[in-house]
């Protein structure tokens, strides 16, 4: 039985209410430790998903001193458990700190059995949730099904953004997504192409700004063999290889002017002609295109045509960088460790308090690929099972000064809660921990922005 039955490790000194407790919860497999090495090697050994820990342990049974470094030592173990700490008389701060140190519930002493044994049964509902979560998660990156490329956000503005994407994916018109570099502008790309009925053709890519100038021409639109010296052989250019399928021209705003002339035309007629060549090719190619530029000054000062923009921007997506979505740089963050930290052999598991509130802090000028830089860097540096601030590399953030209270009273309010919600990975009760609130002040709130777990 022991093997099928949750796992409920007691930490606690006092051989009574050994017994009393290893009594109440036989429903459980109990496991039971009197100290702080005793808990470890059960830890260890046993795995359980949830701890009861009495923070006056040996050799300072009436302090918090030995119970706090148990605390500490068992997260950085294992990140995920849920462990519970006791509350004696007058003891109240010691388990608000225990709280914010990472324990996911404390108890009163004297002990209510009844009382403990909802907040036990709780803790292993949202281990086995959580854990399920993972599950999912590790599944689809694996290769399950994703939606728009597998995009990970759960802010209402990028949520936005896919909702457009999935409607337009549909009709055959051009897409311009604009936004700065590093918010994700090729992976909504694919995405688009994923979901529209062109998903059985080929999603051919190519960054404008990355090719020279005299090589870009041959590179869109292919050569003949003897074009021009070292045309050693007729080759294909991308538009052709993207036939049935999509075009993703990234930093279109870096094309040259006598090169736009020629993309216009294959946008307008439909057919291309390669360098060297004196036949017309139909093409039947989707074009996405992207940039970080302000394509709307570039088409004012004339270094961008106005009548090749209005052909590429049938449908213009602007993307929000990542510090215009609160919570989603929490999420990222762990999806990185995950993926990365698997990769790496490394044995963070995790993100320390501080880390995670560095992360919620930083401005992010480099968006979603400094993140994911920033998770690689800190998956390597990492001691041990949680990653730290000083792991990340992060400064102190930039303040804007607020000038209307009330507009920055609702964002900030807006903000927190998504933080928040990151943070407790939806639950709501942590969410309301974590803030300082009570569960139905909380339910108010999220219904006055409109904000989903």
């Amino acid at each position: 039985m022991s093997d099928t039955r949750r796992k409920l490790l007691i930490v606690e000194d006092d051989a009574g209410l050994q017994r009393q407790l290893r009594w109440a919860y036989d429903g459980y497999d109990v496991l039971v430790a009197g100290d702080r090495a005793q808990a470890l090697a059960l830890l260890r050994a046993e795995e359980p998903a949830v701890v009861t820990l009495d923070l006056g342990l040996p050799p300072d049974p009436d302090g918090v001193t030995e119970g706090f470094a148990t605390l500490a030592e068992m997260l950085a173990l294992s990140p995920d458990l849920k462990v519970i700490v006791a509350s004696g008389h007058g003891a109240h701060e010691s388990a608000l700190r225990a709280i914010a140190e990472g324990a996911w519930d404390f108890y009163a002493k004297p002990i209510d059995i009844d009382a403990l044994g909802l907040i036990v049964a709780r803790a292993f509902h949202v281990h086995a949730l959580e854990a399920e979560n993972r599950r999912l998660a590790a599944r689809a990156e694996a290769g399950g099904a994703s939606v728009l490329g597998g995009l990970v956000t759960a802010a209402p503005e990028m949520l936005r953004v896919t909702r457009m994407i999935e409607r337009v994916a549909n009709a055959d018109v051009s897409v311009m997504l604009l936004g700065a570099s590093g918010t994700g502008k090729e992976l909504l790309a694919r995405g688009l192409h994923d979901a529209s009925p062109r998903k059985g053709g080929a999603f051919v890519a190519i960054n404008c700004a990355a090719i020279p100038e005299t090589l870009l021409e041959s590179e869109l639109f292919g050569h003949e063999k003897g074009a021009f010296t070292g045309a050693v052989k007729t080759t294909e250019g991308k538009i052709e290889q993207a036939a049935g399928g999509t075009l993703f021209l990234d930093e279109i705003g870096d094309v040259p002017l006598p090169l736009q002339v020629k993309l216009l035309r294959f946008l307008q007629e439909r057919v291309i002609e390669r360098i060297g060549g004196r036949r017309p090719i139909a093409v039947d190619t989707r074009v996405v295109c992207a940039t970080h530029r302000d394509i709307d000054a570039m088409v004012a000062d004339g270094s961008f045509r106005d009548d090749l923009y209005y052909r590429l921007a049938e449908i213009v997506v602007r993307i929000p960088s990542l510090a215009e979505r609160p919570g989603d740089a929490a999420l990222l963050a762990r999806h990185f460790l995950r993926r990365h930290g698997a990769a790496m052999q490394s044995a963070a598991k995790g993100f320390a308090p501080d880390a995670l509130a560095a992360i919620d802090a930083w401005h992010w000028p480099g968006n979603v690929r400094e993140l994911e830089n920033r998770v690689k860097r800190a998956a390597i540096m990492a001691d041990g099972a949680r990653v730290t601030a000083a792991d990340l590399d992060l400064g102190p953030a930039e303040a804007e000064l607020p000038i209307n209270l009330r507009a920055v009273r609702e964002a900030a309010d807006r903000s927190a809660i998504r933080q928040a919600l990151a943070r407790a990975e939806g639950n709501i009760s942590g969410t309301a921990r974590l803030l300082g609130i009570s569960r139905p002040t909380l339910y108010d709130l999220m219904k006055n922005y409109d904000l989903q777990p």
